[in-house]
């Protein structure tokens, strides 16, 4: 099975995505795990962190030339949340 592509994005903290599939799954990736790995140390800035582009086609959230995160890897690995649960992170991160 394929999975969805990525309709939006949005960084709800220093360390959370929310993100908007084609198939309206919505779900929140947390980037921590990736920081182990030195390839994303940069994303450790929230600036930098804030600051992506969705691919062409929806099939990764991408920073650089050589950081990206796939749509299966989003999707795969992210929690699902419901409409209701999703607004109230987005109430939450505008309030920050």
């Amino acid at each position: 099975m394929k999975p969805p592509r990525i309709i939006s994005a949005q960084a709800i903290d220093d360390r959370t995505l929310l993100i908007n599939f084609s198939n309206q799954d919505i779900r929140k990736y947390d980037i921590s795990k990736l920081l182990e790995n030195p390839l994303f140390s940069l994303l450790k800035t929230p600036q930098f962190f804030k600051n992506f582009k969705i691919e062409a086609g929806g099939y990764a959230l991408v920073w650089t030339e050589d950081i990206d995160i796939s749509e299966y890897e989003l999707w795969k690995n992210g929690d699902p949340l419901t409409q209701e649960e999703m607004n109230h992170d987005l109430e939450w991160s505008s309030n920050i």
